[in-house]
């Protein structure tokens, strides 16, 4: 060990440079490392920070309906211990504004269905182990014949534990069904009291998404340009990463439309939340052929194919247009100015002469369809979009 750290040093000093002591070089090396977990950390920190912003409305909504589904179920109803209602009221209001009145009905049908089979139980059987099993099973499977989701079942056989084993005596299960629909009633009513975020949220969304993708063709051209063949691979990579964004869309754009179409207070942000909405068939499209692209680089850098220069500006310029668009939709606009810039460049596709390789008539024919695809972000129908972007000469 101790010659090979002398001839490294030789060889140090030949080339010019002082010799590094081992134990400096492990530093830096710890150094770095620290360094790069303490900006993950905090990148990490601040993207906890970030989503709990995003929420704090619904936390605060959830909490205040809480509160208010137990003292109006005491108030009104008269039940000292009303657990049940600040409970159902916040299985209802839940993360998710699209689905709130569905949860809400699916949550009161299955405390009844509970309710109605732990009574009888209660009756006739009264309680124990093998009860809790009987009535639960009955319960769910009661649930599931009615054609109920996930929740409404689970409500049913929670709901029915709780009636046989903490209902001293039959008939005062029913509270309980009481109490979960004030907490559901309640709930859906404040749920129409919605913060704006579900509605910027999806233009948002979009917008991260057409920066990537500008991200992506630059780094594909770059990678192509420079014949790096572990750039290619890490674009595929980071392509693929398209499809988790694009879901983080559609659950935006649900829970857009899910408050506007709840609220009445919302109502009128219809046609702008839909507008956003419709931008994720087309955004789907594109990034599939994204992802072909991105396949089809690699296999050229893999193969040590050419892909003409021209190919590469064209790219270049498709994501400084992306880059555009990107740009309208954080200033709350939708994309339609980029439509010209769309245009010229599906005009000069048309006039580039096809390579003499498979992977660059490929690149090129994904470029054009990319193209089609985005005319559409920009308010134009697919018949439209595919007639602004010509055959090849």
């Amino acid at each position: 060990m101790e010659r090979r750290s002398r001839a490294d040093q030789g060889a140090d000093a030949e080339d010019g440079r002082p010799p590094v002591p081992l134990i400096r070089q492990l530093s830096l090396r710890a150094f770095d490392l620290s360094g790069r977990t303490l900006r993950r950390s905090r990148e990490s920190a601040e993207r906890r920070v970030s989503r709990w912003r995003d929420r704090i409305f619904m936390i605060i909504q959830c909490a205040v309906t809480a509160g208010l589904a137990w003292l109006l179920a005491q108030v009104v109803l008269g039940h000292p211990m009303p657990f049940f209602a600040p409970v159902a009221a916040i299985i209802t209001l839940g993360f998710t504004f699209g689905q709130r009145l569905r949860r809400g009905i699916e949550v009161a049908i299955g405390v009844a269905v509970g309710v109605l089979v732990g009574d009888l139980f209660v009756i006739a059987f009264g309680t124990g182990p093998v009860q809790i099993i009987l009535v639960c099973a009955i319960a769910m499977s009661l649930a599931t014949l009615l054609g109920a989701g996930n929740l409404m079942i689970i409500q049913a056989g929670v709901q029915s534990i709780i009636v046989i084993t903490l209902t001293p005596m039959p008939g005062q299960g029913v509270n309980r069904w009481l109490d979960a629909v004030t907490g559901c009633a309640i709930a859906l009513l404040l749920a129409t009291i919605a913060p704006s975020a579900p509605l910027r949220l999806p233009r948002l969304v979009a917008a991260k998404i057409l920066q990537e993708f500008a991200a992506t063709l630059d780094a594909a051209a770059e990678a192509l340009r420079t014949g790096d063949e572990e750039g290619g691979d890490a674009v595929l990579v980071q392509a693929r990463a398209t499809e988790t964004a694009l879901d983080d869309l559609r659950e935006a754009t649900d829970e857009g439309l899910g408050v506007v179409r709840h609220s009445p207070f919302r109502r009128r942000d219809l046609p702008a939340v839909q507008a956003y909405a419709d931008l994720q068939v087309p955004l789907d499209h594109a990034s599939r052929n994204l992802r072909v692209l991105a396949r089809r680089s690699a296999i050229a850098l893999w193969r040590d194919e050419t892909v003409p220069l021209a190919y590469l500006t064209l790219m270049k310029d498709l994501a400084d247009a992306v880059r555009y668009m990107a740009g309208e939709l954080y200033n709350r606009r939708l994309p339609t100015a980029a439509q010209a810039r769309l245009v010229a460049l599906g005009r000069a596709s048309s006039r580039l002469r096809l390579a003499d390789t498979m992977s660059a008539v490929v690149i090129l024919a994904q470029l054009r369809s990319i193209i089609t695809d985005l005319l559409e972000l920009t308010g134009l129908d697919y018949a439209e979009a595919r007639t602004r972007v010509p055959d090849m000469d």
